[in-house]
């Protein structure tokens, strides 16, 4: 699973020095861009712009492998009742490319930790973290155009809530603008919690910053990064929660990704349905590299970020997503608290 993370990024990171080169070739558009984020990131977050009770947590496959003990259940729990987290999403996967899920393999502590959630923090839901990587970037990869395949997924879908998740979410990537496959999987899927009374959640691509900048990674790599803001109202009419991965973002400076946290919140706000959980993902992790500069996407710019964005829309249904609970430091953890659970 590690490696399989760790390939994904080499990729991304290709796409992103490609997409810099791109960039550099015209500097009046980007310093112009550049420009328009940092007016995004000045003034004052609305104090109203403050932690609903509905934010989440990424959480590694140590929790559902057997490394972790009760012990370590106590002390989530305590963590989490300082916050404002509702939703641990917990790695639980990853599935094959045919959609199938060995369990016993792969998660055979996940009714273990299910249930000693369910004890340590009553009200925390617990849902399945799938995914796997996609065509046609990626071959081999699973091919979400296929209706076998898609109902491969539903079945391993089915099998993870018998052992007490809460809900799924799913982060397939890289999924393409467009992607008829994906939202017929979502929908299918959909049913299938709709039934079980429990929510279906998505890891979310950041949403086209520019008119059609997506084109030109998928011109050089064939791997798009952003989704059109009409599709990514499309992912999110389809689930009950849509978190987006707003890290990665290749900004070199705090000021312009806090900008730009906050342009994606607002662009992502105009097309999430009322109802629908709408997410912004907090890098808690250290990586200086051409993708993420470390010193850069910070925590502390991500939460002034998504307060900006949000500002005094009053969508109550609205939260933050720490990325991922293994890296997170104190620090990240006080960053998130006093910027967006104290105020």
């Amino acid at each position: 699973m590690k490696r399989r993370w760790q390939r994904w990024s080499r990729r991304r990171r290709v796409v992103v020095v490609l997409l810099l080169v791109f960039l550099l070739a015209v500097p009046v558009p980007l310093g112009a861009y550049a420009v328009a984020l940092r007016v995004h990131y000045t003034g004052d977050p609305s104090s109203q712009a403050i932690s609903r009770g509905r934010d989440a947590v990424w959480l590694g496959h140590a929790w559902v492998d057997g490394r972790k003990t009760s012990a370590d259940v106590t002390a989530l729990a305590a963590r989490l009742a300082k916050t404002g987290v509702r939703d641990l999403y917990v790695h639980a996967g990853p599935l094959e490319h045919d959609g199938t899920l060995p369990l016993a393999e792969v998660s055979p502590k996940a009714r273990w930790f299910t249930d000693a959630v369910s004890k340590a923090a009553p009200g925390v839901r617990v849902q399945a973290w799938l995914g796997d990587i996609v065509q046609p970037a990626k071959n081999p990869g699973m091919d979400l155009d296929d209706q076998v395949v898609r109902d491969r997924v539903t079945a391993s879908s089915a099998a993870v809530l018998d052992q007490g998740f809460d809900g799924i979410h799913f982060d397939f990537e890289p999924v393409h603008s467009e992607s008829r496959g994906f939202l017929a999987v979502l929908d299918q899927v959909h049913e299938l919690t709709a039934r079980r009374g429990v929510p279906l959640s998505v890891a979310a691509a950041q949403i086209d910053p520019l008119w059609n900048l997506n084109a030109v990674p998928l011109a050089i790599a064939d791997e798009g990064k952003w989704w059109s803001q009409e599709y990514f109202g499309a992912v999110a009419r389809r689930v009950e929660q849509i978190a987006v991965m707003s890290y990665d973002t290749a900004m070199p400076l705090e000021s312009l990704y806090g900008g730009y946290v906050a342009q994606q919140t607002s662009l992502a706000l105009e097309v999430t349905p009322d109802h629908v959980d709408l997410l912004m993902g907090l890098p808690a992790y250290w990586e200086s590299n051409p993708s993420h500069w470390g010193h850069a996407e910070t925590v502390e710019a991500a939460v002034r970020g998504a307060r900006l964005g949000l500002g005094t829309s009053g969508k109550q249904n609205f939260g933050l997503a720490i990325y991922v609970d293994f890296t997170a430091t104190e620090q990240h953890w006080t960053a998130y608290t006093e910027g967006w659970v104290r105020k």
